[in-house]
């Protein structure tokens, strides 16, 4: 399997653009109010990106008890530290980091972790009514193959990988959930789908 046929498999689609700058606004005005004690306020961001947080979490410690338990950790969290979120910035990465951090936390301490759940990426493809059982039992295959194959890799390719493409975020926003610059970013990428490569093309 080629690096063209890894990102194909890998990729649910293209990394989403940019929010509407109407959207951006009525959330900053969101965690503006959040910050001053709104509850309600808080309760639309969390509306608007638990089932996000849920399939971010659950990618990295792939059981579902551990997923929610970790969400809603995070969220907790992120409410406590609202003061400290810098006015402006965009809370999806933000969120994301505390996300990653609560769901790595839960996966060193977890004993079930398993290969990934065709359930793990709520975006996955599906197969067209037309196209044949055949072909989407050989998509089905490839892609507990290669999933098998990401979660082989060590935990900051994983994470590149597993934000970057099941989770489709973009550079900055990979770099900005996992701390990192987003140069390391690109590097980490592509030693990743090298090595992915190279396993998937083994006989």
């Amino acid at each position: 399997m080629t690096s063209t046929q890894v990102s194909a498999v890998v990729r649910c689609a293209p990394p989403a653009d940019d929010a509407a700058h109407v959207e951006a606004r009525r959330e900053g005005e969101l965690v503006e109010r959040a910050k001053r004690g709104d509850l309600d306020a808080y309760e639309l961001l969390v509306r608007q990106h638990e089932r996000f947080a849920y399939r971010m979490a659950y990618a990295i410690v792939r059981d579902a008890g551990d997923a929610e338990e970790a969400t809603q950790d995070a969220f907790l969290k992120a409410y406590r530290a609202l003061a400290r979120f810098r006015r402006g910035a965009p809370f999806r990465p933000w969120l994301s980091k505390i996300v990653i951090n609560e769901a790595r936390s839960r996966r060193r301490k977890s004993v079930r972790v398993s290969a990934i759940a065709a359930r793990a990426i709520a975006n996955e493809p599906g197969v067209n009514a037309h196209d044949s059982a055949d072909a989407a039992a050989i998509f089905a295959e490839q892609r507990n193959v290669l999933t098998a194959a990401i979660d082989r890799l060590p935990e900051r390719s994983r994470d590149v990988v597993t934000c970057r493409y099941l989770l489709e975020l973009s550079e900055e926003e990979t770099a900005a959930a996992l701390g990192i610059r987003p140069g390391t970013v690109k590097s980490r990428l592509s030693r990743a789908l090298a090595k992915l490569e190279a396993e998937l093309s083994e006989p």
